[in-house]
């Protein structure tokens, strides 16, 4: 019944899944990071508590308790939820599944998930607010951040043209101008 035989070494995987996220909302939120996420990436987790400015330059989750400024220039914020945050966010992208008070300015796209909660100002190039998603406070749409839209687009290659033809009847060349209409 009983074995005087001890194992070997103690099995690896009992200490990391004690580590793990006990919610699934909380392990919802960190596979979207890691999905997501093409190189380093920091991690909050729930029963940390920070007061002050965070700056860095990797992507960060947070679901622990965040107050003051998080400065993230062009990496993506992840705000878990379990996650309160009460801070200006600058980020590349920021997606929220937990609660944040305060303006956040996204270069790229800012993402409020079905339970998530956002009190403040929002500037983006793109917004995303799932059904059951809390947002109080403003949007702006910022596309200078993004890739050209259809309408500078059609601007721009209508002055190009423009252009080309100015050119093409300024020059002092011998070739033959083209006919409107006929194909080349």
């Amino acid at each position: 019944m009983w074995s005087s035989k001890k194992p070997d070494a103690p099995s690896a995987e009992v200490p990391e899944s004690r580590s793990l996220p006990a919610s699934d909302k909380n392990s919802d939120a960190r596979r979207a990071a890691d999905a997501t996420s093409g190189g380093e990436r920091g991690w909050i987790k729930s029963g940390l508590r920070i007061k002050g400015d965070i700056t860095g330059s990797e992507d960060l989750l947070v679901d622990g308790s965040v107050e003051g400024q998080i400065l993230l220039a062009e990496r993506k914020l992840t705000v878990g939820p379990a996650a309160k945050v009460t801070a200006d966010i600058h980020a590349r992208d920021v997606v929220v599944y937990g609660y944040v008070k305060g303006n956040i300015r996204a270069k790229g796209r800012v993402e409020i998930k079905k339970d998530g909660s956002v009190i403040g100002s929002l500037t983006t190039a793109q917004i995303m607010i799932e059904d059951g998603a809390d947002f109080k406070g403003s949007i702006e749409i910022e596309r200078d951040t993004a890739a050209p839209s259809e309408k500078e687009a059609d601007k721009s290659l209508s002055s190009r043209a423009a252009s080309a033809s100015a050119s093409a009847s300024a020059s002092t060349s011998a070739a033959p101008k083209p006919r409107p209409g006929a194909n080349q």
